[in-house]
């Protein structure tokens, strides 16, 4: 048990930034929690979750972690490093050792996501180029963010930060709750990842989990309070 408050790290997903935890950042600064929202870079797993970890080791004091959708698989592999104290994983993927976001997903029927994504290039070095993925525009405010105000999503949808298709296929090389406690939000309406993904990888990782039963992908956005509230939760309890 720590004596000091840890410092909460929340890691934005695919589609979003790090302005998408503006209203869960309010709610833990009213309460004096610190935190902080760095970029993800949305690249690979392995680069990414070391991105994240290189963030975390950098904090004096205990860390909590918490990860939206792709950013659960990174905080999963992240959240091996000492100062981390807890994990929370919000509409997330909860990966697996040795496991990719496709071997997760498989097992589940699709979410309409898979079916509404619309592929682009960027160069690499050397002349190459890689595949990166984002949400068509029209199908990103119901796939994403359906219980967002329409004037909203019109504007996320077009402001999203695309994920390297190769994200998809990598392999976690660890996963940090197995030594670790977990907390998780199930998003019961969530049309970019299958609750069922959600529910499976929470409760192999014997994470606490709170689930709200309308709330989109978006939970963050949509209901900033109950996502903070959790937050909250693992603080105190690693306090």
């Amino acid at each position: 048990m720590s004596t000091s408050t840890p410092t909460v790290v929340l890691v934005h997903g695919a589609f979003a930034d790090a302005a998408s935890w503006s209203g869960v950042i309010t709610e833990l600064q009213s309460h004096g929690i610190p935190v902080i929202a760095p970029p993800n870079p949305l690249r690979g797993l392995a680069a990414d979750a070391a991105h994240v970890a290189s963030v975390a080791a950098q904090i004096d004091g205990p860390v909590v972690l918490v990860g939206h959708s792709y950013g659960g698989a990174l905080i999963t592999v992240a959240g091996t490093t000492d100062n981390v104290v807890g994990l929370v994983y919000v509409a997330a993927y909860v990966l697996e050792e040795g496991e990719s976001l496709g071997e997760l997903q498989g097992g589940f029927p699709d979410s309409p996501l898979v079916s509404n994504l619309k592929e682009w290039t960027y160069p690499v070095g050397g002349g190459d180029s890689a595949t990166e993925v984002t949400i068509t525009a029209d199908a990103f405010p119901s796939v994403f963010a359906a219980d967002v105000p329409q004037e909203v999503t019109t504007v996320l949808a077009v402001a999203q930060r695309p994920l390297a298709a190769g994200a998809f296929t990598e392999t976690a090389s660890a996963a940090a709750w197995q030594t670790k406690p977990s907390w998780a939000l199930v998003a019961g309406a969530d049309q970019a990842i299958n609750p069922e993904v959600e529910r499976f990888g929470a409760k192999r990782a014997g994470a606490t989990v709170v689930e709200l039963e309308g709330a989109s992908h978006a939970v963050a956005v949509s209901q900033p309070k109950a996502v903070a509230d959790l937050i909250r939760d693992a603080v105190r309890a690693v306090s």
